[in-house]
């Protein structure tokens, strides 16, 4: 059920929202708003008879355009709210999820998650709701995404579809999903919280009509009008174009040039990795052999510092988790030195130190939106150029982890590798399985590039030369 049905002006949120369907338009007016948010609160609060309650409120409202096979297929709008209802009774914790907010759902799922904490066994790892927080002030709600309409939507997929279709050679394939959203949480010991962000994602495939070539680019903003949709299409179909009809080279160790994707999709695992509990417990690539961990010691190269921060400009990420707990600026790892690990509030109780946030989900407990490697100054035609033989790589998927002690993971290249030789790039390869660490690639460095923020990972990362990476056969797959 829509929020929609519970509010009090419900006929006019209702034409609104009748109007933004036709139209295909994000509205501020959809999403749940702090004065909403607390009286949603408010009233779970009251009915609560547990010895403790957390109640956590999300509303969406999300717009998509799906082209494929150079034609737009799809065009979708969705909303919702969500109210969830944690209870506690003694040491016993139960939640409740219902996106139906009328006074009756409300009581009901205050109801039935006390029912299920009254069943539950004790959490020996409870820990007691938190008071009042401060916290930053994100600035991520963008009009230009809020007001997006369905023909907006459509002019943006034209730059890729119309040239396609001109071309004769090329068939392309596309998302772009806008959203805007809200997210608040309220406690019985008094803590509230509120945060509302937009966001429009853009991928895009071109692949050569032989079957032989395929370029893939993306982009995510919070602001719709920062992505070059143009820019996008003409290097997604450049790139397949130098695709086609890939050769095969030996597998091997290699120096690569990672685009920021591909780099994206290989150090996004460190995240889970800053955990301090796994470090602490031995179980941990940032653990010490007869316990302790590496913090203090330099565990990459100097030229990597990695960072969360909500306020940052190309992050935009909540103040706080989901225990309520804000989300600071946190340096993991500054130049090459390992600086923290992440404790949750229950690890930073136990070990007498303070909680990074990330409670309820994220950074192993760091939080503080996506992962941030702070860039350098080389660009990627300066890297090729100072090359005399490496691999290109667009990107990486089905990556899946191996030893998590090393964060060695396998994986494979796709949708544009190249063969880069005396200073250019000299051909198509076909794509490679590889096996290797982040963490090796990362004390590998020989060059680094500006950060960007990438399509797929949420991370803020640049594009990087690495030597020594270990692909370890080939993949007919384009």
């Amino acid at each position: 059920m829509s929020r929609l049905h519970r509010i009090p002006d419900a006929p006019k949120r209702l034409l609104a929202h009748d109007s933004a369907v036709r139209h295909g338009v994000l509205d501020e007016a959809l999403v749940l708003s702090r004065a909403e948010c607390e009286d949603i609160v408010a009233r779970a609060l009251k009915l609560s008879k547990a010895d403790a309650c957390r109640v956590s409120v999300g509303s969406s409202y999300q717009t998509n355009l799906r082209f494929a096979d150079n034609q737009m297929s799809t065009s979708g709008i969705t909303d919702d709210a969500s109210i969830s209802i944690a209870s506690v009774i003694g040491k016993k914790r139960a939640s409740v999820s219902t996106n139906d907010v009328s006074p009756e759902g409300l009581a009901r799922a205050v109801t039935q998650s006390e029912a299920l904490a009254r069943l539950a066994p004790d959490d020996p790892e409870l820990m007691p709701e938190l008071g009042p927080q401060t916290y930053a002030s994100i600035p991520a709600w963008f009009d230009s995404t809020a007001a997006l309409s369905a023909e907006d939507r459509a002019k943006a997929a034209l730059t890729a579809l119309d040239p396609a279709r001109r071309a004769k050679d090329l068939t392309v394939a596309g998302f772009i999903d806008c959203s805007a959203s809200a997210t608040a949480i309220g406690t019985s010991a008094g803590l509230f919280a509120y945060h509302r962000s937009t966001g429009a994602n853009y991928t895009l495939t071109v692949r050569t009509n032989d079957g032989t070539g395929s370029g893939w680019v993306g982009a995510d903003e919070n602001d719709f009008s920062r992505i070059d949709f143009a820019g996008i299409a003409t290097r997604a179909i450049e790139k397949s174009r130098a695709s086609r009809n890939p050769q095969a080279i030996e597998p091997g160790r290699y120096t690569v040039i990672f685009e920021p994707q591909a780099v994206s999709d290989l150090i996004g695992s460190v995240r889970g990795a800053m955990n301090a509990r796994s470090a602490d417990e031995g179980r941990s690539p940032f653990s010490v052999r007869g316990g302790g961990t590496k913090v203090g010691q330099a565990i990459m190269d100097s030229r990597v510092t990695l960072l969360t921060d909500p306020a940052d400009p190309q992050i935009l990420g909540a103040p706080f988790d989901g225990d309520g707990l804000p989300t600071g600026r946190q340096v993991w790892v500054e130049n090459g030195v390992l600086k923290q690990l992440a404790y949750t509030r229950f690890w930073a109780q136990r070990k007498g130190v303070t909680p990074t946030g990330g409670g309820g989900g994220g950074f192993g407990g760091g939080g503080g939106g996506g992962l941030k490697m702070l860039g350098g100054t080389s660009s990627l035609d300066e890297m090729i150029k100072g090359t005399d033989r490496a691999v290109l790589v667009t990107r990486l998927w089905y990556l899946r982890a191996i030893d998590q002690r090393t964060l060695v993971y396998t994986g494979l290249t796709r949708d544009g590798t190249f063969l880069v030789e005396n200073g250019r790039i000299a051909r198509s390869i076909k794509n490679f399985r590889f096996n290797d660490s982040p963490l090796f690639l990362l004390n590998n460095l020989e060059a680094v590039g500006p950060s960007v923020r990438v399509a797929e990972g949420g991370s803020v990362v640049p594009t990087l030369k690495a030597r020594d990476f270990s692909f370890t056969s080939l993949s007919d797959a384009v």
